[in-house]
């Protein structure tokens, strides 16, 4: 009798851990936008160590070169609005006014300081996130973050994500360097090359996605971003058009996925009250493609959405998102617990 109760009890263990396992795997992935940003200054190693102790399946890398060709992580191919390079190299700027990454060469580029994000005129872009002030932080290369990430995975027992973007790559060809060759480089070097399961490179530029997939012939899956046309991404990219049902086609030829801006899902709500949806995720999935929209923010709400559990339901709910980019992965990352999502 007691051997036969023990047997049910471990049979019902079993069928509860693959279940729950089965849930996580199916669950939509949370992609720290930037690392932890909400919390701490953008692309900083410390914003990339809280969003891995909240949890985040995978951690956001935006990617630019150095002159020497050495890929660090930041959001821009300038430096001014989120580094003290004004103050340290004064005569720096281009005709612009701007001081570009690719102009300082990374020994350069260890002797600044990280500050929450300002815009041109030195105000903070969020006001309530960490005080823009003196930065307390360095620009960390790719070869570092990808080591801290690894280590704590190996601290943690955990297996995060790298989301890599490729920051405008006909700038960077226009100035002699081929940032696709060099990422992929580093994620040799770093043995991340091959694991498909575990890296996404995405960018806004359809002819660089076709560069990895074709010419590079890297096994990592790609992703289409899709900007909106108004704000002058890249001109030589027609997003109107990716987001059709034959530019759809057309990315399926080379992405895995689209990563399309909120917006470009969300249409708002009726005069009722009912949310809008465009047909965006639903002819994405038709061509088997992932869908990752970007950027999911606490501070800064859709039109018509209360607060930020109401955006995450509209988008995993009822959109069926694949995963999203969010600024707050500790926010997303509750709102998964406790409402569940089991994709087909």
């Amino acid at each position: 009798m007691l051997i036969s109760r023990l047997r049910t009890i471990w049979i019902a263990v079993t069928i509860s851990t693959l279940a729950a396992m089965n849930s996580a795997a199916s669950s939509p992935i949370v992609i720290a936008h930037r690392g932890a940003s909400g919390y701490l200054p953008e692309h900083t190693l410390a914003a990339k160590a809280m969003a891995h102790g909240m949890g985040a399946d995978y951690i956001e890398q935006d990617v630019v070169l150095t002159a020497d060709g050495v890929p660090i992580v930041l959001h821009d191919i300038h430096l001014d609005t989120t580094t003290d390079v004004a103050d340290l190299f004064p005569g720096r700027a281009r005709d612009d006014g701007r001081f570009y990454a690719i102009d300082f060469s990374l020994e350069e580029v260890r002797r600044l300081r990280v500050h929450e994000r300002s815009d041109t005129q030195g105000q903070a872009v969020f006001p309530q996130r960490f005080p823009l002030g003196p930065g307390l932080l360095g620009v960390p290369t790719l070869a570092e973050e990808i080591d801290l990430i690894a280590g704590m995975d190996r601290s943690r027992q955990r297996r995060t994500g790298l989301y890599i973007e490729l920051k405008a790559p006909r700038f960077h060809q226009a100035e002699g360097q081929d940032i696709a060759r060099r990422i992929l480089e580093v994620l040799a070097l770093k043995g991340y090359a091959e694991r498909s399961d575990q890296v996404f490179l995405q960018c806004f530029d359809d002819q660089a996605l076709r560069y990895l997939r074709h010419t590079l012939e890297t096994p990592l899956p790609l992703i289409q971003l899709i900007a909106d046309p108004s704000w002058g991404e890249d001109s030589a990219v027609d997003y109107e058009f990716l987001q059709s049902p034959a530019g759809l086609d057309t990315i399926a030829e080379y992405a895995d996925g689209i990563g399309p801006w909120l917006m470009q899902i969300y249409l708002g709500k009726t005069d009722a009250g009912a949310v809008r949806l465009s047909t965006l995720v639903a002819d994405a999935h038709a061509r088997g493609l992932q869908v990752h929209p970007y950027t999911f923010r606490r501070d800064q709400l859709p039109p018509g959405i209360a607060d930020f559990d109401e955006l995450l339901d509209v988008f995993f709910q009822q959109a069926r998102v694949d995963g999203l980019f969010t600024d707050f992965p500790d926010l997303a990352r509750d709102y998964l617990l406790q409402n569940p999502v089991i994709r087909p």
